[in-house]
């Protein structure tokens, strides 16, 4: 089964955690869902606002004092219980009705890496040229480097399995572990599924923390990572490519591991996967799950 691990990472976001909170908790995912918050070291009010959404199912996690954005991901994983992750920051930059669409990707078996792509002058607002505009060159030398072919190699929303994010040793504290983490996926190998989705800037005003000296940072990972000599092994592949591969054009039943077409009153099953479990027809009827092997 597909569940999908919300990791917040939190430092002085007293401005914005309850809407961001709040927004992720009213969207309606098409797989169950964990939010974990990681308050890492708040010198404001956000441990104290994040008490009361620990009722409502949000797993809250504190660090005693600021660690850095990496540390907090990696703290908030380490307590994650899903298949899969994604990271989404409480700036209320992103939206998290833009999740259930990178989840498609995965549920219906064809990827279990999805990267949502902000793109230029649709569903965006950049505060500044400068900031865009870098980002943009950093993309650009990491698919130089890579020999991939990413649309905005800094997005915030990455969707991928927890256990390759465990497996790979991630050794950035701060901002740095997001151009560590597309550094060493794209290095062993990994071609991420990109779905377009909006995005908000704010400016250094409105509390931006990322600054140049960072995106000189991310170079020197782009470049230290793509000259060791053997890139980090990552598992292999998941039961729902192999199911998908085996069967082109048909619809992996998420939850059964069965094919089939969308039928009137449920699921009609096609065929099988020789590794995989296959329920009658009937018994195949919700998206809410992953292929079980």
């Amino acid at each position: 089964m597909v569940k999908l691990s919300i990791v917040m990472p939190a430092y002085n976001e007293s401005a914005t955690i309850v809407l961001a909170i709040e927004r992720v908790l009213q969207v309606d995912y098409p797989c169950p869902v964990e939010l974990i918050v990681v308050d890492d070291g708040s010198s404001d009010d956000t441990a104290a606002l994040l008490e009361r959404f620990t009722a409502r199912g949000l797993r809250l996690v504190r660090h005693p004092r600021n660690l850095g954005k990496g540390a907090a991901v990696r703290t908030g994983v380490e307590h994650s219980t899903g298949t899969h992750m994604i990271i989404f920051d409480a700036d209320l930059e992103y939206s998290p009705s833009d999740i259930p669409a990178m989840l498609r990707p995965v549920l219906d078996g064809r990827a279990d890496h999805v990267f949502g792509a902000r793109i230029f002058g649709f569903n965006t607002r950049y505060t500044s040229f400068r900031f865009a505009a870098g980002g943009r060159a950093l993309t650009l030398v990491a698919n130089l480097l890579y020999d991939s072919c990413l649309t905005d190699m800094h997005t915030c929303l990455k969707l991928l399995p927890v256990e390759d994010f465990q497996t790979l040793r991630l050794s950035e504290d701060g901002f740095g572990l997001d151009t560590e983490l597309t550094a060493r996926l794209i290095r062993g190998g990994v071609r991420p599924y990109e779905v377009p989705i909006s995005y908000n800037g704010r400016s250094f005003e409105e509390g931006k923390k990322i600054g140049w000296r960072d995106g000189v940072h991310c170079l020197s990972i782009l470049t230290k990572v793509r000259a060791e000599r053997f890139p980090q092994a990552l598992p292999a592949p998941s039961a729902r490519a192999a199911v998908a591969e085996s069967f082109p054009g048909k619809y992996v039943l998420p939850m059964t591991g069965t094919t089939g077409d969308r039928a009137e009153g449920g699921w009609r099953v096609t065929g099988p996967h020789p590794e995989v479990q296959v329920l009658p027809t009937g018994e195949a009827d919700t998206d809410d799950a992953a292929v079980a092997i």
